[in-house]
């Protein structure tokens, strides 16, 4: 069993980079290094520590993010590797939320790319500890230093190269260390090099790097500043006590050199970490949801925080935590502060991939899983007794994509929704609606090829056949000109019978709008629909033509049919009904006759007022790099999409468009298809505008051919 370490000896990093940048292979050596392997593994002979889920196999990359541990030297090292793809940028932010520092891995023979720029975004944000690794400088396109440049136009001047290959390509076997002022030349199956005099036609080079490294580290401690201009360089106590504070305080970016495929640099890349990383327990202070800051101190009451949930419908939840402060103990009784349910961690585990080891204890600062708690999800903070505080949760971005769920067989839907609410507790980026408007079942996701894999996982994991479809568009109904109606409810079937006559007058509403001056206004409500727009509902009855307890049931019936528009279905919103004659009958009104006369009388006028189909329009800012705004910009202009505006923002071209929500069902895949993956996009509820009149007569067609109105 693996020994308890201190949190000033536990060493948390995440890996990082857009997909295909070697980030599995890079952990696979990390830990062959440190002898937690006896055997590297290859991605693609599916035996690799990370990667072993089903899923991942099929596709060849990441899907999940992977926790993993090394112990180098006296330091146990948490090693969680993530996917590259944004579509599971959910795993990332996770990850990002418990690691001390990250490792963003880039490949030298594709420069930095778009996964890149958009991990880099949340890490910045974050303010954590980052490490650049160039991974690939073994193959023949590798082109190092274009990539840093890119990197530090990217990512700002303090990105700093410490290492660089000596001879990149596909002879690839040395790298030069201007820390340790070395070249590292490995044998052909890589390992552990042997340390050699840095060649003299590279000292130049080395020298300068060197003295741009010094000068980095100085430029961050005043101390470190003074004895730079008194003797011209640094000692390599001192320059690794300045290495530390720079990156714990995200003011340096060092690079790294590593072939992960040929196991090169990676011994070097754990060293780092161990000397120069920052602890747990050296980080900066959890922060809690009250605004105070939560160190991590294993000495004082223990609290966790719960960043990943894995539902196996065999197997129950798996629960992956951090220990906050504290330490947890196997059996400790501990206390969900977000819903207040008393949970016990029976047992403990810290994980290697899918293989659990069993521990008894774990330190504030520390990574590990236990099983079977009965009301804990992700984002949620377990604390002793006494300790009624939250660690402030991970924050994901909002969906980008929709679809409907059909399910083949009707008797599924059952276990479809809670398939679906399991799916939600593993990723919280996925976010679903039942949505009772449209009577469908919606998943938001945060693009196609994220579908793809919920759609594998409840397939495979839960045996349920299902499609995503389209999802039907929430329409809304509104008027244009003002009708006088009336209509008389008249029903005789033996014994009493039912009557009531309803006047109304109807007409289209706006804020601001005055009273009606032709009719002698009584009363009046305004009532705020729950789906947008407004009701203005008078009294206007004079001379008692209309009992006022009879008002209720027009105003109910008119809110009915207001749940059904006529035209197609949809809600109607901003009308004015004013009501302002009508006759009733001593035995045979009730309130059932005004209400349909209500209904009906509404109904009647509605479809004379120059009645309109309204549509929601989204406010849409999408990101590109300059080369593909005119293909961007065609292609929303097919979606009768309107461009209002564009700007730059960092190293793209910002387009601010509005686009109709029935236009953007496959955005996410075109936009990706268009910018070869370097676009993004975010969208948001901008207004409900009128279709085009060609569009409506389409959707009462469809709707008239659907449906027969009662």
């Amino acid at each position: 069993m693996m020994k308890t370490y201190s949190s000033e000896h536990i060493k948390n990093v995440v890996l990082v980079g857009h997909s295909g940048s070697g980030k599995t292979t890079l952990a696979e050596c990390m830990l062959f290094e440190a002898g937690a392997l006896n055997r590297r593994g290859l991605v693609s002979e599916n035996n690799t520590v990370s990667d072993y889920n089903e899923l991942e196999h099929e596709r060849g990359n990441s899907v999940f993010s992977t926790l993993m541990h090394a112990e180098w030297k006296d330091t146990k090292i948490n090693i969680i590797d993530t996917p590259g793809m944004d579509d599971f940028v959910g795993e990332v932010i996770a990850a990002f939320k418990v690691a001390d520092t990250g490792l963003l891995v880039l490949n030298a023979a594709h420069g930095v790319e778009v996964g890149t720029e958009l991990i880099w975004e949340y890490a910045d944000h974050l303010k954590k500890p980052m490490i650049l690794i160039c991974n690939h400088v073994d193959e023949e396109k590798s082109d190092f230093d274009n990539t840093i440049e890119q990197a530090k136009e990217r990512f700002g001047r303090k990105v700093t190269v410490v290492q660089y290959p000596y001879n990149q390509g596909v002879d690839f076997n040395a790298i030069i260390d201007v820390h340790t002022m070395v070249m590292y030349q490995f044998g052909a199956d890589g390992g552990k090099p042997e340390k050699l005099p840095i060649p003299e036609s590279e000292m130049a080079k080395a020298q300068q790097l060197h003295n741009e490294l010094i000068e980095a580290i100085a430029e961050n401690d005043e101390g470190l500043m003074e004895k730079f201009f008194e003797k011209g360089t640094l000692e390599e106590d001192e320059m690794v006590k300045g290495m530390m504070l720079s990156i714990r305080h995200h003011e340096l970016f060092p690079v790294f050199v590593a072939s992960a495929k040929h196991n090169m640099g990676s011994g070097r890349i754990m060293g780092f970490i161990d000397k120069c990383c920052p602890s747990a327990a050296h980080m900066k202070p959890e922060k809690l949801t009250n605004g105070q800051d939560l160190p991590c101190n294993s000495s004082n009451p223990t609290i966790a925080f719960v960043f990943k949930t894995v539902s196996e419908p065999h197997l129950g939840d798996m629960s992956f935590f951090k220990v906050c402060s504290g330490k947890v103990t196997a059996g400790i009784d501990l206390n969900n502060t977000n819903t207040g349910s008393p949970e016990r961690m029976t047992q403990l585990f810290i994980l290697q991939g899918k293989k659990r080891e069993n521990v008894n204890e774990l330190n504030a600062g520390d990574i590990g899983a236990t099983v079977k708690l009965k009301k804990t999800h992700t984002n949620n903070t377990l604390a002793v007794k006494g300790q009624d505080v939250e660690v402030e949760p991970i924050h994901f971005p909002e969906p980008k994509v929709v679809a409907a769920i059909e399910v083949h067989n009707k008797g599924d839907e059952e276990k479809m929704g809670l398939a679906l609410n399991h799916i939600h507790e593993e990723d919280p980026t996925v976010e679903i609606d039942h949505n009772m408007e449209l009577k469908q079942t919606l998943v938001n996701a945060q693009g196609e090829l994220h579908l793809q894999v919920l759609k594998w996982k409840i397939e495979h994991s839960y045996g349920i056949k299902f499609d995503f479809i389209k999802p039907r568009i929430p329409y809304r109904e509104t008027i244009q000109k003002s009708v006088h109606t009336d209509y008389r409810h008249k029903k005789q079937s033996g014994g009493a019978g039912q009557f009531a006559e309803v006047h109304m007058i109807v007409e289209p509403w706006y804020d601001g709008m005055p009273d009606p001056k032709d009719v002698n206004v009584r009363g009046r409500e305004e009532h705020d629909l729950k789906w947008g727009g407004k009701l203005v509902f008078y009294n206007c009855i004079v001379g008692g033509a209309i009992d006022a307890r009879f008002l209720p049931s027009i105003l109910k019936g008119v809110m009915d049919k207001m749940h059904n528009g006529p035209l197609t279905g949809s809600y109607v919103r901003d009308v004015r009904v004013s009501v302002f004659d009508g006759k009733m009958h001593p035995v045979d009104s009730n309130d059932m006759a005004f209400k349909l006369a209500g209904m009906m009388a509404f109904r009647n006028a509605f479809r004379e007022a120059d009645p309109r189909i309204l549509e929601p329009i989204y406010d849409l800012v999408v990101l590109v790099p300059g080369d593909y705004m005119g293909d961007v910009i065609g292609d929303l202009q097919t979606r009768r999409g309107i461009v209002m505006g564009m700007d730059t923002e960092g190293h793209y071209q910002k387009i601010m468009a509005r686009v109709p929500l029935s236009e953007l069902y496959d955005y996410s895949s075109s936009l990706r298809s268009l910018t070869q993956g370097r676009g993004k996009f975010t969208r948001s509820f901008a207004e409900y505008a009128p279709v085009p009149f060609d569009l409506q007569q389409e959707l009462m067609h469809a709707y008239k051919d659907d449906h027969v109105e009662v």
